[in-house]
């Protein structure tokens, strides 16, 4: 005995509203000329670094691969001397 399919599934709907351009990210280092990330200053790394504690990806931040890898090891060394908080209970 052989099943009917059942082909009325719903159509696609495409959305048809442009969607806005994207703002054009940007290394904040390269474009100020900062060459040494301190991992003493809090409040700067603050920005690199969500509610949880965790690091943000490069893909949110638009840092380059070159400071975002400074950018992960001054996190480290901060948390490790106890200027940031492993955990994001006490953050912001």
């Amino acid at each position: 005995m052989k099943k009917k399919s059942n082909n009325s599934s719903p159509a696609m709907v495409f959305n048809t509203m442009p969607e806005a351009p994207q703002k054009k990210k940007f290394c904040r280092f390269k474009k100020n000329g900062i060459k040494y990330l301190d991992y003493k200053d809090a409040n700067f790394l603050l920005k690199f670094v969500n509610d949880q504690g965790k690091i943000l990806p490069r893909r949110l931040t638009g840092t380059s691969l070159k400071y975002q890898r400074k950018v992960a090891q001054a996190v480290k060394r901060a948390r490790h001397i106890a200027v940031l908080p492993f955990t994001g209970d006490s953050l912001k």
